[in-house]
Order: structure tokens, then sequence, then C-alpha cells
């Protein structure tokens, strides 16, 4: 049996057979929260749709392709084909220059589409933000999460390449999964960063897109570092985070040799402050996204 109520003039709430008075509801913000923690809350609970959404965005992406996934393979390994013919003589012994630049390229083609992905499925997704609640960081979780099916697929060539080339494989090979958590959570970070800021200005897609080659060529990845000049080898190298984590992907797999402790503990740095970073930034703007987008 339901029990009639009544909103009293004080604002009380009067429930029960004899009407006897009950607080009203009340919502006080001051008891949230930290949106920071909120968020990483919200986000486990959305775990699945997470999931979705990676299986929605790689199905989408080979449907009615005739190659399917190997397109994901067949990218990095024609660009490494290319690279070798032209530079291999400049740069090394052609086995040794295909393997440098296809390690290289997995990498960064991992990073770049996970942090370009991550801000046009924020800018792009507004329709989704205005119809239903969602984590809002969950867009930039979706792209890193594609992004790392497809770098898992193009490790099939690339082991096929390691093994073409003569070079054996070693136990160094063990922090490969490190190296790619690490770039993951660099590119997080970066991704969640870079979609605060298209959140508000939609060009900074367009711009960040166009910076994206020059990056690429400034980052020693179809060449060596050492064969930078002095004068621009510390912006390329030294104070290139990009660079450091790439290179922790890199060299267990190139030289089959363990990085030093020193380039762990930076790598590992550089991707811990881009994620403490773009998840801070990022989450105490969440509220504001529905509007802007």
């Amino acid at each position: 049996m339901r029990f009639p109520s009544i909103v009293t003039p004080e604002g009380r709430v009067a429930v029960g057979p004899d009407c006897v008075e009950a607080p009203a509801p009340t919502y006080d913000s001051a008891r949230r929260h930290s949106p920071v923690i909120e968020e990483f809350v919200e986000l486990w609970r959305y775990r699945d749709l997470v999931v979705q959404l990676v299986r929605r965005d790689v199905v989408a992406r080979y449907k009615r392709s005739l190659l399917g996934v190997v397109w994901t393979m067949l990218n990095p390994l024609v660009t490494t084909l290319v690279l070798t013919a032209v530079f291999s003589q400049s740069f090394g012994s052609r086995g040794a220059y295909a393997v440098y630049v296809l390690c290289g390229l997995i990498a960064w083609n991992f990073f770049a589409q996970a942090t370009v992905s991550a801000m046009r499925q924020l800018v792009w997704g507004s329709a989704l933000l205005h119809r239903i609640y969602v984590p809002r960081t969950i867009f930039a979780v979706t792209a890193v999460g594609t992004g790392l099916v497809n770098m898992a697929l193009a490790l099939i060539p690339l082991g096929i390449v390691l093994v073409a080339s003569g070079l054996s494989l070693r136990p160094a090979l063990l922090l490969t999964p490190l190296a790619v958590g690490l770039l993951g959570a660099f590119a997080f970070g970066i991704g969640l960063l870079l979609s605060t800021l298209a959140a508000r200005f939609v060009d900074v897609v367009d711009l960040y897109e166009l910076g994206l080659p020059l990056l690429l060529y400034l980052t020693p990845i179809i060449y060596p570092a050492d064969i930078l000049p002095e004068r621009i080898r510390w912006l390329a190298v030294e104070l290139n985070p990009l660079h450091r984590l790439i290179a922790l992907f890199r060299d267990p797999l190139y030289e089959g040799t363990w990085p030093a402790p020193l380039a762990i503990g930076v790598g590992a740095a550089c991707a811990v402050i881009a994620f403490a970073a773009g998840w801070i930034v990022f989450t105490r703007q969440a509220d504001e996204f529905p509007y802007r987008v």
C-alpha cells in the first residue's frame, strides 16, 4: 500500500499513514568526492561499455574490407619496405635497418592514432554526452584500447621481419609489455590534455594533425639519433619524452639489450607525469564538456 506524501511549506516531506514529517532529500555539492577519484570509480563501473566500444571500433574499421585486419599489418610493413629501399645504404645494413624502422613506426603509429582518436571521439561523440551519462574519459580509454589491439596485430609482421633479418630473440624481449604499458599511459595522458583543449577549441584537432609529421621527423624513428648535430640533439633526444618511450620499446627488439635502469626510470616518470597531468586537468573540466562540444 502506498502512503500519501505532502511537501510542507518549510520544505519537509510528510509521509506515512499519518503523514509524519521527514526531511526532504537534499543535494550538497560540497559533499562530492574529488572528480579525480570519482572518474576512476565511474570508469570502473562502465568497464563493460569500454570493451564494447573498443570492439565496435575494431569491427567498424575492417567492416566490408577484403583484407580486414591485414591492413593493420600491411601499413607499417609497406612503409618500412619503402624506407629501407631508400635509406638502408645510408643508415645501416638492410635487414637491421628494417627492424629499426619497423619498431619505431609501430610505436609511433600507436601514439599518433590513439591521441588523435581520443580528441575526435570526444568532439564528435558529443551527441552521446547530450543523451546519456558516460564517464568523460571513456573516449580516451577507448582510443588507447583500440590502439593497443592494432599494435598487437602489427607485432606479427615485426616478428616475421625479426626472423627474416637473422636477429635472435633474446631475454630482453620480456621488457616489451612494460614498454607498451608506459607508452600507452603516456598516450592516454597526452590524449586527455589534447581533448581538454579540443573541447574548447575544435581547431586543436586539425592543428595537432598538422604538427604530427613535424614531430615524426624530429623524433629519431627513421634515422639513428647519433647522426643529429649536437645543437638539436638535446631537443630531439634529451627533451623528447616520446623518443625515450619509443627507445624502451625498440632497444630490446632491435639491439637485444636491457635498457639501463636510468632509461627505464626516466621513461616511467614521463609516462606517469603525462598520465597524472592529463587525468587531473581533464576530470576537473569534464562537467563542462557537454556544454562545449
